[in-house]
């Protein structure tokens, strides 16, 4: 059974290097993943004045999450914590209340960065806040990826074999992890 994944790149940077550790993730999904990305660049500010009528973007973006089965977060770390592009998107997606479209919906956190270790206290932040939209999270494997310079080329090339077959074995978990989910907890109630 293929399962569609929708994946977050949280930098809104065109050159960012979670783009490209994106972009090899994708190359790396085991063949059950069928990889889409999910666009927020272009999402407002959330405020809960839009709770009644939702921009068309912001549909377009909760019609996105409903198409897929599980999401893939692969984020930088601002300030020790998600950047706030990220966390806008994923306060449009969990309203308004009572239409979370993160609920019940498996999900992963990766990421990297320049400095030894990672992304790990914006992976934290952001389980937290998946944890609080009832998301079901893959908790192990961690991956917190120190990026070198051409560690992983603009087509998502990992120029590492012992990155690369960590990466590999992560998307392997990851699949795992999604098909354990939602073998037993089916999205729709």
């Amino acid at each position: 059974m293929t399962y569609k994944v929708g994946y977050f790149v949280g930098s809104l940077a065109k050159d960012s290097i979670n783009r490209k550790l994106a972009k090899a993730l994708v190359r790396l999904a085991p063949e059950g993943l069928e990889m889409t990305e999910i666009s927020f660049k272009d999402l407002p500010l959330y405020s809960y004045d839009y709770d009644d009528d939702f921009p068309a973007v912001a549909r377009g973006f909760k019609d996105a999450l409903a198409a897929v089965d599980a999401v893939l977060f692969v984020t930088p770390e601002y300030n020790r914590s998600i950047p706030g592009g990220l966390k806008n998107a994923i306060d449009w997606a969990s309203r308004p209340w009572g239409d979370n479209s993160f609920s019940r919906m498996p999900s992963g956190v990766i990421g990297t960065s320049p400095g030894a270790i990672g992304t790990a206290i914006a992976q934290q932040s952001l389980k937290s806040v998946l944890s609080f939209c009832n998301s079901p999270m893959m908790n192990a494997i961690e991956a917190y990826i120190q990026f070198t310079p051409d560690l992983i080329s603009d087509e998502g090339e990992v120029t590492s074999a012992r990155t690369e077959q960590f990466l590999k074995n992560y998307m392997k978990e990851y699949d795992q992890f999604v098909r354990r989910v939602l073998s037993v907890l089916p999205r729709s109630v």
